[in-house]
């Protein structure tokens, strides 16, 4: 870790009270790691804004595997995008419902066009893509 520095930052009084009940209920024990970790999010956002950004992100779907050919039509668009996939971890919910988990890693605007082509597909009930910086923003 890099030298520390010390800044003085001026807070609305009513603002720093509902940030201080944030962060107590997030865990933080103190304000310095929670302003770090809003400045490292901001940063990530930045970084997954550009295009040609390498991100990598984890995608969460849910569908029901009985939609006809659902199974079949998400492993084929995998497949034609393995160079995006590190690794996929897939959970049976309950009788027709299954949850799958895509690790990706590449250009933010290829993991994003994925995501999408996945989330949109007929029978995927829910998708939620989530990016960061192989470099955590720092």
């Amino acid at each position: 870790m890099s030298e520390l520095s010390r800044i003085g930052v001026a807070i609305d009084s009513d603002l720093l009270e509902k940030f201080d009940q944030h962060i107590g209920q997030r865990g933080y024990t103190n304000r310095s790691e929670a302003f770090r970790d809003l400045i490292r999010e901001a940063l990530i956002e930045k970084t997954a804004a550009k295009a040609d950004s390498l991100v990598v992100g984890t995608l969460t779907l849910v569908y029901d595997h009985h939609v006809r050919m659902l199974s079949d039509k998400l492993t084929a668009m995998q497949h034609d995008h393995f160079h995006l996939v590190l690794s996929t971890l897939h959970v049976h919910l309950d009788h027709h419902n299954c949850l799958e988990v895509l690790i990706l890693k590449g250009k933010a605007a290829a993991v994003q066009k994925m995501a999408d082509a996945l989330i949109s597909t007929k029978g995927v009930m829910h998708g939620r893509l989530t990016i960061t910086s192989p470099g955590g923003g720092s």
